[in-house]
């Protein structure tokens, strides 16, 4: 196992950041007086920025392989002729740093989807190809963190992403998982020393402690087998958990694992012609998926259903009960009106019609 003091982090920020794009999480204030806040977001690596100690960023690096907007396709018309242009280009290798294991989690839950079915969505699966991820196991975990629910393992002692990192006692160390993370070490080895696997074991340890205090640590997830689908779907529960939900989508946006999309065609009034771009999109918007005829979720109650019997029953009956939330807590941390996936959770275990 390799390590570099924390002090000297930025060397190896700097090593890695010249030679190809490196993004990590940096504390970016909003606002004037008293009404500034400061939060972590994921940006390139430039000199003079610095990592944030933030335990998550606003978003999850979701946004890397899966841009909130993407050009896939322009049309020219002239006459009777049809020109398509490809805006794609070759991707260039680059590497996130400070990815928590629940949101490398998250990729594995849109990689189902987007890269292990027939056929591949070839934009996403171009980016996963070229990034390397490091995963930051983390020391503090906050009170609305719940991946143990998802048996997500927040100390690393199960191996995540390309390359898993630990800080601990003014160091951080490296270990490589995967031939990206092999490649990436080997780029940093001139800033690299050996470093005590004792005391990532010691921090290892020490988190696992901290997780088993968390208030939503042990979740009970044994009603959302599949057996009681048809039930929970019926349940009396969606009206009540739904009745303040203001259909923002903010919970989908902020989550490592919605992964849903909208195409729109836009005239640009120029030579370039019809641009066709890639969008985020929410199940929690009143037009999300309508059809000619009608949107096909009438009610802010069947939208809500919507979106956590898919996190909970519907996406892990497809895929081997791996469930489609990775418990980051992001949306209990986002939402103006407090409602969020683990309300729903201890709404379906209280209620009696289940």
């Amino acid at each position: 196992m390799l390590s570099i003091a924390s002090d000297k982090i930025d060397s190896l920020f700097e090593l890695i950041g010249t030679k190809q794009p490196l993004y990590i999480p940096v504390d970016v204030t909003t606002g004037n007086g008293s009404s500034a806040s400061t939060q972590a977001f994921f940006k390139k690596w430039e000199k003079g920025v610095k990592l944030s100690s933030a335990l998550k960023t606003v978003r999850s690096a979701k946004d890397f392989f899966f841009p909130k907007t993407e050009h896939m396709v322009s049309y020219q018309m002239k006459g009777k002729e049809i020109t398509v242009t490809d805006p794609r280009k070759e991707i260039e290798d680059f590497v996130i740093f400070g990815v928590r294991a629940c949101d490398a989690k998250g990729f594995e839950v849109i990689d189902n989807v987007y890269m292990h079915m027939n056929p591949k969505d070839s934009y996403y699966t171009n980016r996963r190809e070229h990034g390397t991820v490091i995963t930051l196991a983390c020391n503090q975990p906050a009170k609305t963190c719940f991946c143990s629910t998802y048996e997500i393992d927040a100390s690393l002692s199960k191996p995540a992403g390309d390359v898993s990192c630990w800080e601990t006692d003014g160091k951080f160390y490296f270990e490589a998982i995967t031939e990206k993370g092999k490649s990436f070490i080997e780029k940093a080895k001139s800033v690299l020393s050996d470093g005590d696997e004792k005391d990532v074991e010691k921090t290892k340890k020490d988190i696992i402690e901290k997780i088993e205090k968390l208030p939503f640590a042990h979740l009970d997830l044994s009603k959302f087998q599949g057996k009681d689908m048809l039930k929970i779907f019926n349940s009396k529960i969606w009206e009540k958990v739904s009745e303040s939900c203001l259909g923002c989508g903010t919970c989908t946006y902020v989550c490592p694992t919605c992964m849903c999309f909208d195409v729109r065609d836009f005239n640009t009034g120029t030579d370039k012609g019809i641009r066709q771009v890639r969008c985020w999109d929410s199940c929690m918007y009143n037009d999300f998926t309508q059809m000619a005829a009608e949107n096909p979720r009438h009610t802010q109650k069947e939208r809500s259903r919507q979106r956590f019997m898919h996190k909970l029953m519907y996406y892990p009956m497809a895929h081997e009960g791996l469930f489609s939330c990775v418990g980051c807590g992001r949306c209990l941390e986002s939402c103006p009106i407090n409602m969020n996936i683990v309300k729903v959770i201890k709404a379906v275990n209280e209620t009696d019609d289940i």
